[in-house]
């Protein structure tokens, strides 16, 4: 299932068919079928919403969407993070509505990043009635517009405290394509590494939505924004400003912050740790070529990689796998290799990385960053968020 998951991301986002295997080439008809019954039921569904025979939901809280509009490693969990502390910055507690897809590693990982602040996180597919029970159980508060309006609905027994812990606030995780609810501020956020791909929309190619879709966006954001070469950007620049050009389009990098180890995730260890080391990155994320690059750069002696697919569980034979690796690098360089994993890959299955011992296992912690760029910063982002919330 893996290599036919990376064969269908490959046809994605290759535009030369000549250098298709036998196995690419068979499963474009297919693909190609399957694209046009999507983009079918994409224009149904996008057209009963138009006509109102499906109706929208509007939350009594400033609702900020972060969406993509293409598949995996666009950052839409970092960012949602990072406007949710932001918010909280400004005394509003916000709280984060994700589906927690595919075992819900990005939910947990959030999860543990915001215990004990402000910030709430909210897992489940129906977002409404997810955001319905918060505001029940903490209540609410709307900042917006010159009429402060306040409601609380709260169980008695909980106390007087709680009235500090209301809602401000609401910020959709993967949010672009849920239109059943209404939103202030529409975020799209662009994998500068890979934006667009073959152009074509899901399966044949990566696209959830056509490019047209950026319309409907209030900001741009390309991610990665550090690893790809200027001129791309620019292109990238030029193909948004084609659909919108007054969209405001900022830059972003994830930034390595430290590592923990897997058995002791309470110390942060220096990112020196692994300097002049041998390491094995192991990923299964959206975007594993930001996550190595990250790796090199810190400095490592030797940097190998195991890919798989975004949200792939790992399994008892993905560690045998690893482990064989791991000892031919041994027998290579004289010594132990250290394995590194993201976050997202300790969230999904923790235990199940400890069947990697004796190799010493650790996970990468990186923070997103906004890159200054033509007047686009981090304060012109903050100042946007304040401008929707008026506070």
């Amino acid at each position: 299932m893996e290599k036919l998951k990376q064969a269908v991301k490959e046809i994605a986002y290759y535009r030369h068919q000549a250098k298709f295997s036998k196995l690419h080439l068979s499963l474009i008809p297919f693909l190609s079928l399957a694209s046009s019954l999507y983009g079918a039921l994409l224009y149904i569904r996008q057209s009963l919403y138009r006509s109102g025979f499906f109706s929208k939901n509007r939350l009594p809280v400033p609702v900020i969407s972060v969406g993509n509009l293409t598949w995996g490693g666009n950052g839409k969990t970092p960012m949602a993070e990072f406007i949710a502390k932001r918010l909280a910055d400004y005394g509003i507690s916000p709280l984060i509505l994700t589906r927690g897809y595919a075992g819900g590693d990005e939910a947990k990982m959030l999860k543990r990043h915001l215990l004990g602040g402000p910030v709430k996180v909210g897992v489940g597919a129906n977002r409404v009635a997810t955001a319905n029970l918060f505001f029940e159980k903490f209540g609410y508060v709307d900042y917006r517009g010159s009429k402060f309006f306040e409601r609380t609905y709260l169980d008695p027994k909980m106390g007087s405290h709680v009235g500090s812990q209301k809602i401000g606030a609401a910020v959709l995780d993967d949010g672009m394509q849920h239109w059943s609810l209404c939103r202030d501020l529409e975020i799209v956020m662009i994998n500068g590494l890979m934006p667009w791909g073959n152009c074509k929309l899901l399966p044949l190619g990566p696209l959830r939505e056509p490019l047209i879709a950026i319309k409907r966006a209030d900001i741009a954001v390309v991610h990665h924004a550090d690893l790809v070469l200027e001129q791309k950007l620019k292109d990238i620049k030029l193909v948004v400003q084609e659909i919108k050009e007054s969209l405001p389009i900022f830059y972003t990098r994830m930034t390595p912050s430290y590592f923990f180890e897997l058995r002791n995730i309470s110390t942060k260890m220096h990112l020196g740790a692994v300097l002049d080391a041998v390491v094995l990155c192991v990923s299964a994320i959206g975007s594993p070529y930001a996550f190595v690059r990250a790796m090199e750069k810190i400095g490592p002696l030797f940097v190998d990689r195991f890919d798989f697919s975004d949200h792939y569980s790992f399994q008892l034979k993905d560690i045998h796998m690893m482990r064989g690796r791991l000892r031919q690098l041994e027998d290579k360089f004289g010594y132990k290799p250290i394995v590194i994993v993201t976050e997202k890959d300790y969230d999904r299955d923790p235990e199940i990385l400890k069947h990697l011992h004796p190799f010493k296992v650790l996970v990468l912690c990186s923070e997103m960053q906004i890159i200054p760029c033509n007047g686009c910063n981090e304060d012109s982002f903050k100042s946007l968020l304040k401008e929707l919330l008026e506070v």
